[in-house]
């Protein structure tokens, strides 16, 4: 078989397998609004399915401040607050049957979605996303979803 074309069945391969439901671990980014309900029931119906773990996660988006310990303190308080709603949420989801983390990470959204996903051996984020007005496709391009479902290297799957 010639070099190009054991790469191009290798890779087949790999997506084959990606989409034939052997997800271990699911990615639920999330920001504890009800947008997120969509995604967290799909997310845990497929963990079920494939006996795969879910990870909640929260990213807290820097505020810039001039003074150090008040944004300390402000981020403290954020990290408190994220920390007790993905507990509760953790504890909702794991009543559905599947094991259930939570992590919570500083940084920009869609960068921090994607490093996370890369460093925890992520197989599939399951994200909310909106409905794109057909009249202008374009005003979507800047979305987190659509951020995120361009630059992870794994599968996303995008719940309206």
């Amino acid at each position: 078989m010639a070099p190009e074309a054991a790469g191009e069945k290798e890779m087949i391969t790999e997506q084959t397998t990606a989409m034939s439901g052997v997800f271990r671990h699911i990615l639920v980014p999330v920001d504890f609004t009800a947008a997120n309900e969509a995604a967290l029931k799909v997310a845990l119906a497929m963990a079920s399915q494939n006996a795969a773990t879910v990870t909640l996660l929260h990213v807290i988006e820097h505020v810039e401040m001039t003074d150090d310990k008040e944004m300390q303190e402000f981020h403290a308080m954020l990290e408190s607050k994220a920390g007790h709603e993905l507990e509760s949420l953790a504890k909702r989801c794991g009543e559905e049957g599947a094991p259930v983390e939570t992590a919570i990470v500083y940084g920009r959204r869609a960068g921090q979605i994607v490093h996370f996903a890369e460093d925890n051996q992520i197989d599939l984020i399951v994200l909310s996303s909106h409905k794109v007005d057909l009249d202008e496709m374009t005003g979507g391009w800047g979305t987190l979803s659509h951020q995120v479902s361009v630059f992870c290297q794994c599968p996303v799957l995008l719940v309206k």
